[in-house]
C-alpha cells in the first residue's frame, strides 16, 4: 500500500544509524563486486593499467552502485517508487530557501577552503579524470553521475539515518567525516576540506528539505574541478 510522507517532518529516514552505515559499506562493497568482472577480462595488459573502457565502466558502476543501494533499503520500508525517493531527499523545495542556504553553504565551504590553504596548504587530489577519455564522458561521470549517486548515498541514506538518532551537527559532521575519508584514496590533503564540503552538504539538505540543492552545490563543485584541471 502506497504511503504518504507529504507532512512528515525531517528526518525523512525510517531507518537508524546502524543501517545507514551498513547500507555505505554495502554501496562501496557493490561497486567493487561489480566490478571485478571487468578487471579480470581487462587484465591482460602487460603494464597494469586499465584500459579505456574499463576505467569508464568501473567508474560507472561505482557510481550507480552508490544510487542504487540507497533506493534498495528504502524500498524495504514499503510504498511506491516515489515514497522510496522522498525517504531520500528527493522532494521539492522552496526556492527562497535553497538560494538562501546554497549560498551560505558555499560562503563557508569557501571561507575554509582559503583559511586551509594558507595555514596548511593548497589541498592536492590526483588528476585521474584522464582516465575516462574524451571530456563528454568525464561531465557525464564527474559532473553527472558521481554527484547524485553520492548525494543519495552520503546524505540521503548515511546522513539520514544517522539524524534519527544524533543532532544535527553531530551527524553532519560524522556523514561528512565519512564522505571525507571515502575520497582519501585520491589526496590526503583534501580530506579535512572534502569533510566539510560534506557536513555542509549535509546541513543543507536538512535545511531545505531537499537533496537537489545539494546535488546543484556537488554538481558545480565538480564542474568547477573539471574545467580547472582542462584550463
Amino acid at each position: 500500500m502506497s504511503e504518504s510522507e507529504a507532512d512528515r517532518s525531517f528526518p525523512y529516514a525510517k531507518w537508524g544509524m546502524g543501517v545507514a552505515f551498513l547500507g555505505a559499506i554495502m554501496a562501496l562493497c557493490a561497486g567493487i563486486f561489480f566490478s571485478i568482472p571487468i578487471l579480470i577480462i581487462d587484465s591482460a595488459h602487460d603494464n597494469g593499467d586499465m584500459s579505456l573502457w574499463a576505467t569508464i565502466l568501473v567508474q560507472a558502476f561505482t557510481g550507480f552502485s552508490f544510487l542504487m543501494v540507497p533506493f534498495f533499503i528504502s524500498m524495504n520500508y514499503g510504498g511506491t517508487f516515489r515514497d522510496w525517493a522522498r525517504r531520500l531527499g528527493f522532494r521539492r523545495f522552496k526556492v527562497n530557501q535553497a538560494v538562501k542556504w546554497t549560498a551560505l553553504g558555499i560562503g563557508v565551504y569557501i571561507v575554509f577552503s582559503i583559511i586551509y590553504s594558507k595555514v596548511i596548504g593548497t589541498p592536492k587530489q590526483d588528476d585521474f579524470t584522464g582516465d575516462f577519455g574524451p571530456i563528454w564522458i568525464q561531465v557525464i561521470l564527474i559532473v553527472g553521475l558521481a554527484p547524485l549517486s553520492e548525494e543519495a548515498c552520503f546524505r540521503g541514506l548515511l546522513f539520514g539515518g544517522i539524524r534519527t538518532r544524533l543532532p544535527m551537527w553531530a551527524a553532519a559532521l560524522l556523514a561528512g567525516l565519512v564522505f571525507g575519508l571515502l575520497h582519501a584514496t585520491t589526496g590526503w590533503s583534501a580530506v579535512p576540506v572534502l569533510i566539510v564540503f560534506g557536513a555542509m552538504l549535509c546541513v543543507v539538505y536538512e535545511k531545505t528539505g531537499s537533496i537537489w540543492p545539494g546535488i546543484a552545490i556537488h554538481m558545480l563543485n565538480n564542474a568547477i574541478a573539471l574545467a580547472a584541471l582542462h584550463s
